[in-house]
C-alpha cells in the first residue's frame, strides 16, 4: 500500500507541499496548528481557539483551506513533503485513511480514549467513533484502534413541511411506505409538490436505495450482493428498484429530481416547493439561512418492511486526526479532548447548528436537530461495512435508478443490466489475479 500511496502523492503539485513546508518552519514550537476545510465553522473554531489559549496558555493556530477539494490537495502535498500540521482531517475513503495510517501520518488515539476507564470514549457517540475505528483483522491490515476524533455527528433522513401537510389534513408524518404514497397522492391532487432530493448527486440516490435495501432484505444480504453471492436480479433488489418506480409513477417526485444537485433541492424545500425532502442533518443550518420561519419536522424514511428496522447513513460528520510525527502530539490530543467536551460541544452546536459528537451536549440543541439526534442508533455507513460495491458497479446502479425515475427503463431491466455488468467486472478481477 505504501508504494501505491506515494505514487499517488507524487502526482500532486509539489509547490503546495513547499508552501506548506515554509509555513511549518515558521511555526512556534509551542503552538498547535490545525488545518480544516469548513467555512461555516471557521469563526466558531477560531473563537474556541481563543478560549483555549485563555484557559491553558497554549496557542492553537487554525488555518482554513477551502473548498474541500483544494484542502484535500494541500493535505496530500503536505504528506508528500512530510510537513503535515499537528491536527488535520482526511476527506477521503477508508482506503486513503488507512494509507495515511500505514505511512505513519496518523496517531493511534486508542489509549487516550480509553484512559480513566474510557472516560473520553464514553462521552462520544459510538457510531461516530466507529467511522474512525479500525477493528481487528480489518481488510486494510491496519492495527486495531481509534485513529480520529469526531467533533460533530450527522445522519441523513427525511424532513417534512408541517404547513403543507396540514393543507391536506395530515397532522403526523407517514409511518409506512404505503402511507407515504397515499399522502403523496393527496399532495399531488392539491397541487402541492411532493418529494425532493439532490439525486443528481448519485451518492444521495445510492444512500436512499441502501436505506431500503437494508430494510427490505437486511444488511447481511446486501453485503452478500456486494461479494457477488446474491444477484441484483433477486426479488428483494427488484423491490428496492420499485421504490423509485412507484414514487415516479405516482407523480410524487419533483420534476428534474434525477439530475438535481442537492443545493437546488435544498432551495426547493426551504422555499416550500415540496412537502418532503431527503437530506442530511446539515440541512438545519442551510434551511435556517434560506427561510428562518420554515416549520418542519424530521422522520425516518417510511419502511416497506415493517418487520425490519430502517437503517440510515450516519456517523461522524467532521473528524480530525493527530499527526503521529508531531512533537506536539500530546498537546494536540489534549486540545481535541477539550474541543469535544460538553461545554465546547454545546457552543459548536448552538453556533453552527450541527449535531454535537458529545452525548451530554444534546440537551442544548434545537428540537428539529433533536429529531436527527434521536435516530443515531439507526445509523450505518459504508465506511464501517464489511464489504462495499465496486465503484463502477455502483455507478451503473445509480444510473439505473435515474433511468427508472425518468421512465426510460423498468426495475427488471435495470436489475439485469447491473448484474450483467457486475459479472463482467468480477470476471476481469479474477483474470487479474
Amino acid at each position: 500500500m505504501n508504494k501505491r500511496f506515494f505514487l499517488f502523492l507524487g502526482i500532486v503539485v509539489l509547490g503546495m507541499g513547499i508552501l506548506a513546508g515554509c509555513a511549518s518552519k515558521k511555526q512556534d514550537s509551542q503552538t498547535i496548528t490545525m488545518w480544516h476545510w469548513m467555512t461555516d465553522r471557521d469563526e466558531a473554531l477560531q473563537e474556541l481557539a481563543r478560549r483555549y489559549e485563555a484557559q491553558t496558555g497554549i496557542k492553537v493556530k487554525i488555518d482554513l483551506y477551502a473548498p474541500s477539494n483544494a484542502y484535500t490537495q494541500r493535505i496530500t502535498a503536505s504528506a508528500q513533503a512530510r510537513v503535515l500540521p499537528d491536527i488535520y482531517g482526511i476527506l477521503d475513503k477508508k482506503e486513503k485513511f488507512a494509507a495515511f495510517i500505514e505511512s505513519g501520518f496518523v496517531a493511534d488515539l486508542t489509549d487516550s480514549f480509553r484512559a480513566n476507564n474510557g472516560e473520553w470514549e464514553n462521552q462520544l457517540f459510538s457510531k461516530a467513533l466507529n467511522v474512525n475505528r479500525f477493528k481487528e483483522n480489518n481488510r486494510f491490515g491496519v492495527p486495531a484502534g481509534i485513529y480520529g476524533v469526531p467533533i460533530d455527528v450527522m445522519n441523513i433522513q427525511m424532513v417534512y413541511n408541517k404547513k403543507l401537510l396540514a393543507k391536506v389534513g395530515i397532522q403526523e408524518p407517514p409511518k409506512t411506505f404505503d402511507e407515504f404514497v397515499r399522502v403523496g397522492r393527496a399532495l399531488k391532487q392539491a397541487g402541492i409538490g411532493g418529494f425532493v432530493s439532490g439525486w443528481g448527486e448519485m451518492w444521495m440516490a445510492d444512500c436512499f436505495a441502501s436505506n431500503y435495501a437494508f430494510n427490505i432484505m437486511g444488511g447481511d444480504k446486501v453485503m452478500a450482493t456486494y461479494r457477488g453471492e446474491v444477484p441484483y436480479t433477486d426479488p428483494d433488489w427488484i423491490k428496492v428498484f420499485k421504490v423509485f418506480q412507484t414514487l415516479s409513477r405516482e407523480g410524487i417526485l419533483l420534476e428534474g429530481i434525477a439530475t438535481k444537485p442537492n443545493k437546488y433541492a435544498e432551495q426547493d424545500f426551504a422555499l416550500e416547493r415540496a412537502a418532503f425532502a431527503f437530506n442530511g442533518s446539515w440541512c438545519v443550518n442551510v434551511y435556517h439561512d434560506m427561510n428562518p420561519k420554515l416549520d418542519y419536522g424530521v422522520m425516518l424514511p417510511p419502511p416497506v418492511n415493517s418487520d425490519r428496522p430502517m437503517m440510515i447513513w450516519g456517523g461522524a460528520g467532521s473528524s480530525f486526526v493527530v499527526n503521529a510525527g508531531s512533537p506536539r502530539k500530546e498537546k494536540a490530543i489534549a486540545f481535541l479532548k477539550w474541543l469535544t467536551a460538553k461545554e465546547q460541544q454545546v457552543y459548536l452546536a448552538e453556533t453552527t447548528r450541527n449535531l454535537p459528537a458529545n452525548r451530554e451536549a444534546l440537551s442544548s440543541i434545537p428540537e428539529v436537530l433533536s429529531g436527527f439526534a434521536r435516530a443515531m442508533d439507526h445509523t450505518t455507513h459504508p465506511t464501517i461495512w464489511s464489504d462495499t460495491e465496486d465503484p463502477l458497479v455502483a455507478e451503473r446502479f445509480g444510473k439505473g435508478i435515474q433511468s427508472i425515475i425518468i421512465g426510460e427503463k423498468t426495475p427488471e431491466q435495470v436489475a439485469r443490466e447491473v448484474q450483467e455488468f457486475k459479472e463482467k467486472m468480477m470476471a476481469r478481477s479474477k483474470k487479474r489475479k
